[in-house]
């Protein structure tokens, strides 16, 4: 069997629950974000390693490859067809999804020193890689909200993205500070 279906070479694609959009459908764009979100996602943890003192971030990224996965199912399904989803996509996001990205947030954060000044994406080759996903989560958001003012979407997918990456700039800044590595303030432009 081939893995090509040849069914999107006039340019259109197919959702989930039947039918058929341009490939250059916001809805298409929102989800294909997303995947792209959960393909950087995958590169961060590919550069954490097995370093113990990482572990909390391996698992949460791990779990958040899981819940991008669920996000690109939702967006890859119009509103009236949700309801044909089958598990675990029609249970959706969890409802406690947000609040426990924000609780991971703080519990790294006490253990960061206070931010005095911008700083530049980099660090470590795991901490760059964080403040890659990071950029890559951003853009993911502007194209989610973008389809939310123009069809209705699953509750908790734009906030669960706007808390995602302010998550991953933590992460990212937690990653350089426990395997030493030093950020980079943002001093303004050199004369």
């Amino acid at each position: 069997m081939a893995i090509y279906t040849r069914t999107g070479d006039k340019g259109e694609t197919g959702l989930f629950g039947g039918g058929r959009v341009p490939k250059s459908h916001p809805r298409v764009a929102a989800y294909g974000e997303i995947d792209e979100l959960n393909s950087a996602l995958g590169a961060a943890r590919a550069e954490l390693g097995e370093d113990p003192a990482l572990a909390s971030v391996e698992r949460g990224l791990a779990r958040a490859q899981a819940e991008c996965f669920v996000i690109g199912a939702l967006l890859a399904t119009p509103a009236d067809k949700l309801g044909q989803l089958s598990a675990p996509f029609d249970a959706g996001l969890p409802p406690d999804a947000a609040k426990r990205l924000e609780a991971e947030i703080d519990a790294w954060a006490k253990d960061l020193p206070p931010l005095k000044t911008f700083i530049l994406p980099g660090g470590g080759r795991a901490g760059a890689a964080l403040h890659l996903a990071r950029a890559v989560s951003r853009r993911a958001e502007r194209a989610v909200v973008e389809l939310a003012a123009a069809e209705p979407l699953p509750e908790g997918v734009v906030v669960y993205l706007n808390r995602f990456s302010t998550w991953l700039f933590v992460a990212a800044r937690f990653v350089n500070k426990q395997t030493g590595h030093a950020e980079t303030p943002w001093t303004g432009l050199k004369k």
